[in-house]
């Protein structure tokens, strides 16, 4: 699988990353290890989590998603070697103190996600969420861990153009590190986070970019078309405001070219965020064998201009 340079990190990725949200919340550990194992048997070699992950599922505390690929990192050896491993600081993890991106927890955090995940080095790590910390403290942080070695390099999720261009001058300002890395919501049906000035900004400043939801909580995929096939899912609430005139409009442009190309229209979606400019790798989650296979052929499907000009339009 030809790989490409996420950014100027230093290091190339297949394009797709794995979304471990899903770990400890939809699929259990035996289910984690076999989409993870396929995942990696076609090629792909980039897993995201963070340490909230999977917080929100009754009984949960956090932390779930790295304590399983922890685990099937130590089941598999040498497969540490084979994968990069992206997670995330800054969410609310429900108990006093752990929140944010000030220095002092962003160092206790760090150190509590090695330890779950079993790794001296987290890959990339992300500031979840933009919040009132300054720039230079939590950059500071982050340069504490690249010197102790704990942490190769860094991006940030959820920052629009102004509050990335801001922390990017304060890491030219302090010659402290820089966002390497952006991980913004964007996909055929949602455009407007990531389209116009933040991609110019990522593009100009060759910052990688892995995009989440990027089949809309599953929408993309067409599984979803009526009030009746949200029944019991437990991604209802994000894919229901997707589900009006234009959101069917996208749907509708994605099982023609599916049709046309004898692909899934999660392929096909996949496929158009992998052409997008500016756009290393979508993020996508699997909770079968299945849905890797898919990824696998979303990564071979290269769509014609007239495939990703109907796609545009359909979702502009």
């Amino acid at each position: 699988m030809k790989k490409r340079p996420l950014g100027k990190t230093g290091f190339d990725i297949a394009p797709l990353v794995f979304g471990g949200n899903v770990f400890g919340w939809t699929i259990d550990e035996k289910a984690s290890f076999d989409v993870l194992d396929a995942f990696v048997d076609h090629g792909f070699d980039a897993i995201d989590t963070a340490d909230v992950y999977s917080r929100w599922k009754p009984g949960n505390q956090g932390g779930e998603s790295e304590t399983i690929i922890g685990r099937w990192l130590k089941a598999r050896p040498g497969v540490r070697d084979k994968v990069k491993i992206f997670t995330k600081v800054g969410s609310d993890l429900g108990r006093p103190g752990e929140k944010g991106l000030g220095e002092t927890w962003i160092l206790e955090a760090a150190d509590r996600s090695l330890a779950r995940l079993g790794i001296d080095r987290i890959d990339l790590y992300f500031s979840h969420w933009p919040d009132e910390t300054p720039y230079e403290e939590t950059l500071g942080a982050y340069d504490k861990l690249i010197a102790a070695g704990k942490v190769r390099t860094i991006g940030a999720s959820n920052l629009n153009a102004d509050q990335l261009g801001a922390a990017l001058a304060v890491s030219r300002q302090k010659q402290l590190p820089a966002y390497q890395v952006l991980q913004p919501n964007y996909s055929l049906a949602e455009r407007k986070q990531f389209d116009g000035a933040l991609r110019d900004l990522c593009m100009h400043e060759d910052i990688g970019v892995v995009s989440y939801y990027s089949l809309a909580s599953g929408f993309l995929s067409g599984k979803y078309r009526s009030a009746d096939d949200l029944k019991g899912s437990s991604r209802a609430g994000g894919v229901e405001k997707h589900m009006n005139e234009r959101g069917f409009r996208i749907l509708a442009a994605l099982d023609q070219v599916a049709e046309a190309r004898h692909a899934k229209p999660a392929e096909v979606a996949l496929a158009w965020l992998m052409a997008r400019p500016g756009v290393t790798a979508p993020i996508a989650s699997a909770t079968k064998v299945a849905h890797v296979e898919s990824f696998a052929h979303a990564a071979t499907l290269h769509l014609t201009p007239a495939e990703v000009e109907l796609l545009d339009r359909a979702s502009a």
